[in-house]
Parts: structure tokens; C-alpha cells; sequence
């Protein structure tokens, strides 16, 4: 799994990116370490220790997640079909085997400490989401954008969570159609 050709802190961030997301945070430092194949002195050293590498791997992590769920130009012209990119965007990764939710979603819930490294950049990309669905809104001309993007991100978070449980498919669309229903409700065109 790990390369010898990558820096240790980058095969850190690597093994940690992909063990939290598929184990949970609850993996132990030796864990990390042997996926990584680094020292356990190595990971102290470039780190004050597994939540810090966590924080770290959920930050480096966060441009790619946004960028998928926002679309380019080409992808959505209008307020409304921005916000839908990031519901069709949802639906596409739960249908990938290896899909288990949002990293970000599922780092809150596990860590429940709000002032935890890792809870703060989990919160801070949930805020940006928000925060960009705000923004969409109030340009397409909801009667409240900042109602509309929390019950867009109660939708997104929810079909996200049960999705990544298996206990929900996305791949008919339910997801977006919530958002739509919403959309429509808020009064944004």
C-alpha cells in the first residue's frame, strides 16, 4: 500500500486518509503506521500524534472533495443547477463500491469533541458547503437563503450518512429530488 518513493508525512497522510475513512478514527497508531510503513518515531516526529495526522489527512483532502461537488462552467449556468451538481455529485460516489459517506460528516460523528483538531476542519468544510449553497441561493432569489442552505445540508448530510451505512441508494435520484422539493419550497428560480 504504501510507496517508498512518496515522503514519509505524505505516506502518513495516505494511510490515514484511507484508513479513517474506511475503519473509522478508532484505528490505532500502529495500525497507521504499518500501513504507512513509517516508524512510529517517524509519525512523532512530523506529528504530535494521531489526531494531529487525522486533522492533517481530512485537511489535505478537502480541495478534492470540493471541487467534485462544485461544478465548472460548463457543468451548471444557474443558481438551481449549481446546488443540484452537488446532489447528482452525492449520488454518483455512494454508487462506488468503496463509497462510506462524507469523511467530514463521519469525523464529527465518530469524534463527538467539538474542539478536537479534526472535528474543526470537519466542521470548517461542512460550514463551506453550507456556505456555497447559501450563496447559490440567494443569487437564484430564495425568500431565505440561509434556511434553505441548512435544510439543503440536513438533505445532503442525511443521504450522505445512509447511503454510506447502505441504507439508502441514491441511484434513484431521491437525493436530488429532496433538494428539488426544497429548492422549489425556498422560492429560489
Amino acid at each position: 500500500m504504501a510507496t517508498t518513493d512518496k515522503a514519509p508525512r505524505d505516506r502518513l497522510l495516505d494511510a490515514a486518509a484511507e484508513l479513517f475513512y474506511r475503519d473509522g478514527v478508532s484505528i490505532g497508531v500502529e495500525a497507521l503506521c504499518r500501513t504507512a510503513g513509517v516508524s512510529k518515531r517517524s509519525m512523532y516526529q512530523l506529528f504530535d500524534g494521531k489526531d494531529k495526522v487525522l486533522a492533517a489527512s481530512l485537511e489535505r483532502r478537502l480541495p478534492g472533495y470540493e471541487a467534485r461537488l462544485t461544478p465548472g462552467p460548463e457543468d451548471a449556468a444557474t443558481p438551481r443547477e449549481r446546488i443540484l451538481y452537488a446532489f447528482e455529485r452525492l449520488a454518483q460516489a455512494a454508487a462506488e463500491p468503496g463509497y462510506h459517506g462524507c469523511p467530514y460528516l463521519a469525523a464529527l460523528v465518530e469524534l463527538k469533541d467539538p474542539e478536537h483538531a479534526a472535528s474543526r476542519v470537519a466542521r470548517d468544510a461542512k460550514e463551506r458547503l453550507k456556505e456555497a449553497f447559501r450563496r447559490q441561493a440567494e443569487l437564484g432569489g430564495a425568500r431565505d437563503p440561509g434556511l434553505l442552505a441548512r435544510q439543503l445540508m440536513l438533505v445532503f448530510d442525511g443521504a450522505s450518512a445512509r447511503s454510506g451505512a447502505r441504507v439508502e441508494t441514491l441511484d434513484d435520484g431521491l437525493a436530488a429530488a429532496t433538494a428539488t422539493a426544497l429548492l422549489d419550497a425556498g422560492g429560489l428560480r
